[in-house]
């Protein structure tokens, strides 16, 4: 019987330890910090997610059998280089396999030199040069940062004077630290999430997702982690599936293998269906989130099973309810600018779905919230339209009895065709 660690505090974490509970070979899971959700269902570990001599610790003396690592900050500060010098096993890619979400210039460097199909782009550390390249070329832009920056630091221009509002804040006035700045071309089309798990060459396909990062209905506002997702996705038809995953996903593999820096853990592809063909928009080294929180729901295999196979290069197959989840994100108002802690949380036992935590704490026996993103409502049925109608009904029960949250309620409602 295993005991495992999961890393994170958060809705993708609530997920994973929820399917890691699930598993007959599973006897505890711990999770470091957690979360109120997290924490009535794992023994929560008083430890930062970058105190990675602590964890390591922790996971020696608790004799952990397998630690899984949710967010991307300790993934690019190198604890699973840390944990394997110790001998521990961790499910999650190294230090400089991590660099393909780390660093976007590296990302579209490497599938420049293997053809993995994306939109072309430049890289700059200069504002002049980038303001000059993007006055040069078409109205609609997108401009990324090139590091990590919570998922906050990409921002699609419809117009020159919106790109160089970006580049300002990302180059001279260092919104999310120094560093350089992606410019890619707009690609127009649907987009979707592709999780992949994988060990060197051998990729192991999840369920395909939708995520919607705009933070209002109809695709508008700001950029944030994630409003809301839902697996399957009807657009995406299984010839697409293997088109993406035979052109990029597996290729990808191959490209960090072939070069050295061969990748174990869960590579995404967030992915774009551009004039009928998957692109790629961009990489993370870890499940994604909202997008978790409903692929993982899905999955009738033991996950402990499953993650046991990859890491130990071994072949499976995943099985899978083909039930649509959906899921939709209760934030506090003004997420994800400036918002307001302390929210008291109401009306979520009364729900017929379930609930992932994403921002939560219980301060003096009231649960409150405690981030930007706070919950993600969710409910499945047989389809899409029939899941989102359960989940919408949960999220505006809670949202009656919080004042101070908002949500999308438009997740699921338009996505039924690849034209739209």
């Amino acid at each position: 019987m295993y005991n495992v660690l999961v890393i994170g505090s958060g809705g993708r974490e609530h997920a994973i330890v929820e399917a890691l509970r699930h598993s007959p070979s599973v006897e505890r899971v711990y999770c470091a910090p957690g979360n109120a959700g997290i924490n009535t269902q794992a023994t929560p570990v008083e430890i930062p997610v970058d105190d990675i001599d602590a964890l390591a610790r922790f996971a020696t003396d608790t004799s952990i059998n397998l630690t899984v690592v949710g967010p991307e900050v300790p993934l690019s500060m190198g604890i699973v280089d840390e944990f394997l010098r110790r001998g521990l096993r961790i499910f999650g890619p190294t230090k400089s396999a991590a660099r393909i979400e780390s660093s976007k210039a590296f990302a579209k460097e490497l599938m420049a030199r293997h053809g993995i199909p994306t939109a072309a782009s430049r890289t700059f550390d200069d504002f002049v040069q980038a303001l000059a390249y993007v006055k040069a070329g078409p109205e609609r832009s997108v401009i990324k940062y090139d590091g990590l920056a919570a998922g906050k630091g990409v921002v699609v221009a419809a117009n020159h004077a919106e790109a160089e509002e970006a580049l300002r804040s990302m180059l001279l006035d260092d919104e999310f630290g120094k560093g350089k700045v992606v410019v890619e071309e707009f690609l127009d089309g649907p987009e979707f999430s592709f999780m992949c798990l994988v060990n060197g060459t051998k990729v192991y396909p999840l369920a395909v997702a939708r995520d919607h990062k705009r933070a209002y209905d109809n695709d508008e506002g700001p950029n944030t982690g994630g409003m809301g997702a839902y697996s399957p996705v009807p657009f995406v038809t299984e010839e697409i599936r293997q088109t993406a995953l035979d052109t990029i996903m597996r290729p990808v593999a191959k490209a960090m293998a072939d070069e050295g820096i061969p990748f174990t853990g869960v590579l995404y592809g967030g992915l774009i269906l551009n004039n009928g063909v998957p692109k790629v928009i961009e990489f993370n080294a870890r499940f994604g989130d909202p997008e978790t929180e409903v692929v993982l729901p899905r999955m009738k295999s033991d996950f402990c099973k499953v993650l046991d196979a990859v890491i130990d290069g071994k072949d499976t197959d995943i099985e899978w309810n083909p039930d649509t989840f959906l899921g939709i994100v209760l934030a506090a108002e003004g997420y994800p600018g400036s918002y307001a802690k302390g929210i008291v949380l109401n009306g979520i036992d009364s729900i017929e779905g379930n609930v992932h935590h994403m921002g939560t704490a219980v301060v003096d026996g009231s649960l409150v919230s405690k981030g930007g993103r706070v919950m993600m409502v969710g409910a499945h049925a047989p389809s899409l339209s029939e899941a989102r109608d359960k989940a919408l009904r949960d999220a505006r029960n809670i949202l009656k009895q919080s004042p101070g949250l908002f949500c999308r309620s438009d997740i699921g409602a338009k996505e039924t065709t690849v034209n739209n």
